[in-house]
Order: C-alpha cells, then sequence, then structure tokens
C-alpha cells in the first residue's frame, strides 16, 4: 500500500479568504439594477433559496405544481420589480427577509387563481420540480411547522452548496471520484465508512486518509463560513449563524 499523498487535490482546493466586502454582497448586487452583477446575482440567490420557498409552500398545503409556480412566480416578481432593493443588512438575516416576502406574496396569491405563463416575455428561472419534489419527500416525517422546515431545508441547501464547489473542483483535476469517496466524511446525511476501509480503496494508508481528509474539512469549514458571510452584516453574526445550522440541522 502506497503512502504518496496527492497534494494537488487538497493542496490546491479553492481558497476563500472572507472579507468585510463580502458581507451581503450577493444580496446587494442582486437588488442593484445598474450592477453588472445584477443577473447573475440574483440568479445566484433564486439557485440557493426556491427549494426552501418550495418546501415551505409545500407544507402550507400547495401541492407540488402550484409550489412549483408560486416558487416560479415569486422569483420573477423579485426580477421585475426589483424587491431586493428593499433589502437592508441592518435589519436582520437575508433568509427572513425573504422568508417575509414569500408570506406576504402568497397571502395575496390565495384569494386568487393564478395563471401562471411559462417562457414568452416573462423571465423564467430554471427549477427542478421533479427533484425538488423527490426532495421534499425525503424530509422529516415529523410535523415540522413551514417556518421549521425552511430553516432546515436553509441549512441543508447551504450544506449542499458548499459540497457541490468542492465537487466541481476535484471534478476539474479529474479526481470527482475520489471525492465520491471522501464525501462521506463531510458534515450531511451519508453513511459514514471506516477509514481502514476508504484508505484501503484509495490505495494510501490511515495516517495519510486522515491528513487528507484534515484539509478537506478545514476546506469545506472555510467555504462554508464564506457562503454564510454573503448573507449576514456583521463578522460576528457568521460564528452565531454556525451555531444556528448545527441546531436546525439536529430537528
Amino acid at each position: 500500500m502506497s503512502d504518496t499523498h496527492d497534494s494537488t487535490t487538497t493542496a490546491s482546493l479553492p481558497q476563500s479568504p472572507i472579507f468585510a466586502t463580502t458581507r451581503w454582497t450577493v444580496v446587494l448586487h442582486a437588488g442593484n439594477e445598474h450592477s453588472t452583477r445584477h443577473l447573475d446575482a440574483l440568479a445566484l440567490l433564486c439557485r440557493s433559496y426556491w427549494y426552501p420557498l418550495y418546501a415551505f409552500a409545500r407544507r402550507q398545503g400547495a401541492s407540488p405544481h402550484d409550489a412549483q409556480d408560486l416558487a416560479q412566480e415569486f422569483f420573477a416578481r423579485l426580477l421585475e420589480r426589483n424587491y431586493l432593493d428593499r433589502a437592508d443588512p441592518d435589519k436582520g438575516k437575508f433568509r427572513w427577509f425573504l422568508l417575509g416576502a414569500f408570506k406576504h406574496f402568497l397571502s395575496h396569491e390565495r384569494d386568487r387563481e393564478r395563471a401562471l405563463k411559462r417562457g414568452g416575455d416573462r423571465v423564467h428561472i430554471s427549477l427542478d420540480e421533479l427533484a425538488a419534489e423527490q426532495r421534499y419527500h425525503l424530509e422529516p416525517a415529523t410535523q415540522l411547522s413551514p417556518e421549521k422546515l425552511f430553516e432546515r431545508t436553509w441549512g441543508t441547501t447551504l450544506l449542499d452548496r458548499v459540497k457541490e464547489q468542492l465537487r466541481e473542483h476535484y471534478q476539474s483535476a479529474g479526481k470527482e471520484e475520489r471525492f465520491r469517496q471522501l464525501q462521506c466524511f463531510l458534515p450531511g446525511d451519508y453513511e459514514k465508512r471506516p477509514y481502514a476501509e476508504v484508505a484501503r480503496e484509495l490505495g494510501i494508508s490511515e495516517g495519510a486518509l486522515r491528513v487528507e481528509l484534515h484539509r478537506l474539512k478545514a476546506t469545506f469549514r472555510q467555504l462554508l463560513r464564506t457562503e454564510i458571510a454573503h448573507t449576514v452584516s456583521t463578522p460576528a453574526e457568521i460564528d452565531e449563524e454556525l451555531r444556528h445550522l448545527i441546531e436546525v440541522l439536529q430537528t
């Protein structure tokens, strides 16, 4: 068994230092129609938050199709009416601003029949309805309130986004299969595997595996902090959000 460690796999993982300028950066760009990053930032927010809102609508009693349409229409209105220009970093966490706006939107939608036109001249955000409903059926059977489920899906979506960044890096280095073997050691719902078993499959010692996992987890934590920093207003809130993330994932 070789102890050779492929340093390119972990040493070249993306570095993501957190600077003050990253706080609320994505949100503020999304709400600024004059920003050159307006559409890209809004698309990122839609991809990040549409499933938690979909799950919220489903828990409120909407059918899969209606929940899909509600999420689509909500984000279309965010684009067309630029509601994000009202988002204020000094008034709390972005996800609560977004949920409040979605609740307001739902209250206006309940009493009138919607005729959502897909395509045409409307702005269309690509949402994977089938994957969303499959994921929704995997949510805890316990009767979480819509708000609690929104919080939980926010947390799992956040973790998934960070894992996807790591997966893409391994993929670009031709190491996607290696990441598939290592991801069971990251936070999530993966079935944990013995170190010896994975080390044997990778052809390295358990010691070398532990070194690689230490670097991988450090990069994961760094990327997670950076993701959180995008939607909080002060550096102190990053640690607060991390603690909250652990709490909501344990519900």
